[in-house]
């Protein structure tokens, strides 16, 4: 192969992103260096010259591979359907952690509604369940004087179980599901 044909297959190379400029620099060098001194492979005519491998490329060649890999819409949907599902599933993460199914929640939907625009929407329906099933309770509680809340506080505990799975479901599907009892505080 001549030494144009190995600077185009190079050139190439850099062009495609195989390699990066340091290398490519590096490997022009020494290629037309080769091409000035020829003498330099017949000093040692008993050994035999091989051609360096080319190595592989490990993750800590080039960083921007890693840094510019964009996933494809399908990919984006897919991780935007599973953090919707999992923000409306985390509304039971109180049951295992004290506040957690307040605070769970509302640390998922402020930390990923930036990156993926779908969640906002989720999270103002949950916060907004959140906040109103903790009046429901309360009025639940107050009206358990008059024997009436001890009907409504069953009711309000079924619906907190049945609800954020209807919202997982349907968020797990592409769809955003309004909590039906929720009063609207963010819209």
């Amino acid at each position: 192969m001549s030494v144009a044909e190995e600077l185009a297959k190079l050139k190439k190379m850099l062009d495609d992103g195989t390699i990066t400029e340091e290398q490519y620099e590096r490997a022009r060098a020494k290629l037309l260096d080769e091409a000035e001194n020829p003498a330099k492979e017949e000093d040692a005519p008993d050994e035999r010259r091989r051609r360096p491998r080319r190595r592989r490329r490990r993750e800590d060649d080039d960083y921007r591979y890693e840094d510019e890999y964009e996933p494809s819409p399908r990919e984006r949907r897919k991780k935007a359907r599973d953090w919707c599902m999992f923000l409306h599933l985390s509304l039971f993460a109180g049951h295992t952690v004290p506040m957690g199914g307040i605070i769970v929640p509302i640390i998922i939907w402020q930390t990923q509604k930036d990156e993926m625009p779908e969640i906002d929407e989720h999270g103002k329906n949950a916060v907004n369940w959140i906040i109103s099933s903790m009046l429901y309770t309360v009025i639940c509680i107050a009206l358990c004087f008059v024997f009436v809340g001890f009907v409504l506080l069953p009711i309000l505990v079924v619906l907190n179980i049945v609800f954020p799975i209807i919202a997982a479901v349907k968020a797990n599907e592409g769809q955003v599901w309004k909590y039906p009892l929720a009063i609207p505080f963010f819209t």
